[in-house]
């Protein structure tokens, strides 16, 4: 149904996956606490602002394949990758034929 990311800065995660991922915000209900859901295909991606306090763990210290992910499905793998190189993220990719790169997100 959904996948959650906590996130220190909402509108920075915000510009990330509605700016460069192309994700539109859907209603969400208020749960005490700031966030934004999206639509992603069949799927859900939730934002989940952090409060002061908490702890939700640590990212990989690389980006790396190995390392807790989602997955979006791509229409064009040479746009995409495109698209986040001029954005000046970082990318680990395959190739077009293997169709795989990841990518971070702000947090």
């Amino acid at each position: 149904h959904h996948t959650s990311f906590p996130v220190k800065d909402l509108a920075r995660s915000r510009a990330f996956y509605e700016g460069v991922l192309g994700l539109a915000p859907k209603p969400r209900p208020d749960l005490g606490f700031p966030g934004v859901w999206y639509q992603a295909g069949a799927g859900e991606v939730h934002l989940l602002q952090v409060m002061e306090g908490i702890d939700v763990g640590a990212p990989p210290p690389a980006l790396n394949p190995m390392a807790q992910h989602v997955a979006f499905a791509i229409d064009d793998y040479a746009a995409a990758l495109a698209l986040l190189r001029q954005h000046g993220l970082e990318v680990f990719e395959t190739s077009a034929a293997q169709g795989q790169m990841w990518v971070r997100d702000p947090d």
